[in-house]
This record gives structure tokens, C-alpha cells and sequence, in this order.
């Protein structure tokens, strides 16, 4: 086995392109999930603003890079190439919570202007566990450990 491939800076962090909608998913989730963020790039802040292809023109002030951190987590976004159409199929962010209130105040809080998929309820393997696509259409699942677990 390789030691190197378990090293503690070794990470996997989910990286979201909001295509034009960053900034406003960062405050949205600083509001509703005590995000914080921990850096933030614009695009007009890159040392080679004049690689065009970067960016739609007159994105100077969409966000090239941020890093958030939500709870014990790091959330990488950007607007990407701000086309203003983001796509987000074959994921899921899972959010584990420490108890129900808390389960149901953030479902609640991320199906403001999204779109449930699975109610908030009590299933087999948790006191509850819902499925939401918030308003940016970024889709979550919400869990609290059962207790005995």
C-alpha cells in the first residue's frame, strides 16, 4: 500500500460551478447553514484577467474561485463561465445534523425557492432524512444519526 495516499492533505472536496450565481449561493448558505467563507477570488482579481476564455465579458465581478466551510467541511465554488445554465446531476451534498430541530430547520431552509424530492420523515436508518434541490438546484440530502449508531 502506498502511505502517500492516505496522508492527512490528501482531501476530496466537492467543487460547485454556479454558473453565474455564485456570490448569492455563498450568502445563501452563510444565512441558512452558518457557512463561512474562508477565500474568495474574482475574476478580475486573476493575474490573467486577459485569458477571455475564461469568463463571459463583463464578468469582472463573478467569482473566479471560493473556498466555504460548512460545518467540518470545505465547499469549493465559482461561477465557472457564468453561462448562467449550471447543471447538477449524479450527486448529492450530504449535510448530517446533530438532531431533528436542526434536520428540519435546514430542509426547511434549503426548499425556500428550491424543490423537495423526498419529504423530511423517519426512515429505517434515520430519526430523519429528507431530499431537496435548493434554489440554485444543487441537491442535498439531510440526515441525522440514529443515536445508537
Amino acid at each position: 500500500m502506498n502511505t502517500t495516499e492516505n496522508t492527512p492533505t490528501s482531501a476530496i472536496q466537492p467543487y460547485i460551478f454556479f454558473d453565474g450565481r455564485c456570490e448569492e449561493a455563498i450568502e445563501f448558505y452563510k444565512k441558512n447553514l452558518g457557512a463561512e467563507t474562508i477565500m474568495m477570488m474574482r475574476f478580475k482579481e486573476n493575474p490573467e484577467s486577459g485569458n477571455s476564455e475564461m469568463c463571459a465579458p463583463g464578468s469582472g465581478e463573478k467569482i473566479m474561485h471560493a473556498t466555504v466551510r460548512i460545518g467540518g467541511s470545505i465547499l469549493l465554488a465559482s461561477d465557472g463561465r457564468c453561462g448562467g445554465k449550471p447543471h447538477f446531476e449524479g450527486f448529492s451534498l450530504s449535510h448530517t445534523v446533530p438532531h431533528e430541530t436542526e434536520a428540519q430547520r435546514v430542509f426547511k431552509a434549503l426548499s425556500e425557492g428550491g424543490q423537495v424530492q423526498m419529504p423530511m420523515s423517519k426512515t429505517f436508518f434515520s430519526p430523519a432524512f429528507g431530499m431537496v434541490a435548493d434554489k440554485f438546484g444543487v441537491p442535498w440530502m439531510i440526515y441525522v444519526q440514529p443515536q445508537n449508531s
